[in-house]
Parts: structure tokens; sequence; C-alpha cells
């Protein structure tokens, strides 16, 4: 079987972790000090559902509602986790603009994404529930989850998922045709 290479983008406000999410997810440690991305590239393999699979994952530096899309996050990109901060609730709002331009851009409405609410750690710093990202998932008709990158709750999930949603655009099932009754 051969490895399929997806190229994933991984968005979101400035200090959501997106960085932090990436590296816990290839380098399987959690970096603790905060310094801005300008653009960060990284590559992993994975075994997923049997299949082998090279990932290049493409960190990119904060956007807000007036940031442009850069090329390099439209053109070959499979797929997009949109990161918000639970504590966050100008980045909760971001993500919608963000995700807009990325709609925009490309023209196409089933681009794979993956929302993820991430520091779900830090419940005290709260400020967007659960359900808040589950209604934003359920506008967006896609998958949501919540991550903890410092507890490494659900960071490996994230990316399965989003691989998952790509297939399923990729690959989608072949429908069988149904008999037909035939009156002569």
């Amino acid at each position: 079987m051969s490895v399929k290479a997806r190229k994933i983008a991984v968005v979101g406000s400035r200090s959501v972790g997106k960085s932090s999410i990436t590296v816990r997810f290839v380098e399987d440690h959690f970096v603790e000090s905060y310094y801005p991305t300008i653009e960060n590239q990284f590559s992993k393999s994975i075994k997923f559902n049997n299949q082998d699979y090279a990932i290049e994952i493409l960190d990119t530096a904060g956007q807000d509602e007036f940031s442009l899309m850069n090329e390099k996050h439209l053109i070959g990109i499979h797929g997009y986790l949109l990161i918000y901060s639970v504590t966050s609730q100008q980045s909760f709002e971001t993500v919608e603009f963000i995700r807009d331009k990325i709609l925009n851009s490309i023209g196409n409405e089933s681009i794979p994404m993956v929302l993820v609410g991430n520091k779900n750690d830090l419940t005290y710093q709260r400020q967007v529930e659960t359900t808040q990202g589950q209604e934003l998932a359920k506008k967006f008709n896609c998958k949501f989850l919540e991550t903890s990158v410092r507890e490494n709750i659900n960071v490996e999930k994230a990316f399965e998922t989003l691989i998952d949603e790509i297939e399923k655009i990729q690959n989608p099932p072949i429908q069988k045709q149904q008999e037909k009754c035939i009156i002569m």
C-alpha cells in the first residue's frame, strides 16, 4: 500500500496555540514559552486506519479579520485545523472570519475543516463554552473537539479527525446502484 501525502494548514488568531498543537503532535512535547510564529513547516509520518500518511503541516502566523490569506495557506492544502482558545472570546469570533476568507479564496465549500477549541485545561480562564464550539461547528458543517496541548488531550485526535475528513472527500464511498424494477 502506498503512502498518501496530505498537506494540512493550522490557522487561527495569535496566541491560540497553533504552534503548540503542531509541536505536540509532531515532536510530542509541550512548548511552555510563547514566540510569535511567522510561519513554520513540519512533517510527520503516521499510520491511520491501516494507511500510511506523510503529513506536511503548515503552522501559520496568527490571523485576524483584517489579515490577508497568503497563497501558501491555500494552494495544495487538503484540510484546515481552525484553532481558537477557549480562554479568548475574540479568537472564537475571529475563527469565523478566517474560515470565510479560506472559502472565499478557494471558492469551494467542501474543503475539510475541523474546529478546535484549545486550552481546555485552563478552566478558570474559560470564556467560550463547549456548547458554543459545538454550535459553530454545526453551522460550519464540520467536526469539533476541544484540546489541551499542555495535558496532551485530543491533540492526536484533532489531526486524525482532519485526515479522516480529508479522506471522505478525496475518496468518497462508492454508492451501490439500487436494483430497479422494470415493468414491461
